[in-house]
């Protein structure tokens, strides 16, 4: 019973920051995003050309390459109005890179949910007693997060730009990620748009923990589990 119980209250902690990065992550890949991003007060616009409009359409692209089932060449195949392709060889690896990364954060925030559901189902259907357990950890995750969260903006306000160096030196190799300011990723995704995803990411999951946390904290929900805990 011990093994189950620290089971429950460790599965739950490790898997919840990954959850709640993820419901970020989603929200960063929907057009919603875009609209909002692009339309941001102070967005940089593109010297070399690109409207808002222009950047929605490619970017949304972009972004659907992302989650979709094709290969590199449904990027490949776009070209500008004067039939030059979209993106030169070098962001098109790149491009093939960031899908490959996209895939395993993909999977492994729908696993992390997956299993943080059927833990839940179990402990609230058949094991009553690992209710205590189960929420243990997710107040430890919620903590785990938060702390995780203060770390990282700490880096990451006091020097952007080596924040997203060691952050790509991470997940990708060499210096593939590097482009010319004339490039159509750098033009469509400016630093300013990754300091925004970021953000954004970041709010979203610490309001995640923080609802957590105000709702496990509450009278009601301390007495429902107490209830729930001398049942079966």
């Amino acid at each position: 019973m011990k093994i189950l119980q620290a089971s429950f209250t460790c599965l739950s902690a490790i898997l919840l920051p990954f959850a709640f990065i993820f419901i970020g992550v989603l929200f960063l890949l929907s057009p919603l995003f875009l609209k909002l991003e692009y339309s941001m007060p102070g967005f940089p616009p593109d010297s070399y050309g690109f409207s808002i409009d222009d950047r929605l359409q490619w970017a949304s692209l972009a972004q659907q390459y992302l989650v979709n089932d094709s290969g590199i060449e449904f990027l490949g195949n776009l070209k500008f109005p004067d039939g030059n392709p979209l993106y030169n060889a070098r962001e098109l690896s790149h491009m093939s890179d960031v899908k490959r990364v996209a895939k395993i954060l993909m999977s492994l925030g729908y696993g992390s949910w997956i299993v943080l559901i059927i833990l839940t189902v179990l402990s609230w259907r058949g094991f009553k007693k690992m209710n205590s357990h189960l929420f243990k950890g997710f107040r430890l995750g919620s903590w785990i997060t938060i702390g995780f969260l203060v770390l990282v903006a700490v880096f990451a306000i006091t020097s952007f730009w080596n924040f997203f160096t060691i952050f790509h030196e991470l997940f990708f190799k060499g210096d593939s990620w590097l482009f010319y300011y004339s490039d159509t990723l750098i033009r469509l995704f400016p630093i300013r748009f990754w300091e925004d995803v970021f953000l954004m990411d970041g709010i979203i999951t610490l309001g995640c923990s923080s609802l957590v946390l105000i709702f496990l904290k509450s009278p009601g929900t301390e007495h429902a589990l107490n209830e729930r805990s001398r049942g079966v």
